[in-house]
């Protein structure tokens, strides 16, 4: 069997992630060889939002730590829901979503999958970005 290791992932490193998004690097197969489960921290300034997509298979839990955000989902981004500091989100696996800072303040997230990275099975839908052009 594998020696299995405690890691402890400081701040500091971060990506471009193929959302279209800077993230805080945190916990993952790349950081800590995390196979099941990843954390990552996502600032967004005002403004800012992701490409819409969906994660193949893969479940989303999303804290915000600060600010308040909107999250689009649904097959069209139909959907508006809300989150303000304090407050979790679930998206199930295969949800086109996108999280939109509408706000005037920076709002930051703490993001898990059930995946050993957030990069697995992300497929981007920037054909849905024009839904959001009415937002903004």
């Amino acid at each position: 069997m594998p020696k299995k290791n405690v890691q402890l992932i400081k701040p500091g490193e971060t990506y471009l992630g193929a959302q279209g998004v800077t993230y805080g690097a945190g916990v993952s197969r790349k950081t800590a060889g995390s196979q099941k489960v990843c954390m990552n921290v996502l600032p967004m300034p005002p403004g800012v939002h992701s490409i819409p997509h969906i994660h193949k298979e893969i479940e989303t839990i999303a804290y915000l730590l600060e600010g308040e955000c909107t999250l689009f989902h649904g097959d069209e981004l139909e959907n508006q829901t809300l989150v303000r500091k304090g407050e979790q989100i679930f998206i199930p696996e295969n949800v086109p979503h996108t999280p939109f800072n509408q706000s005037e303040n920076e709002c930051i997230w703490v993001v898990v999958h059930s995946s050993g990275d957030d990069q697995d099975e992300l497929i981007s839908m920037p054909e849905l970005e024009a839904k959001l052009d009415k937002y903004k």
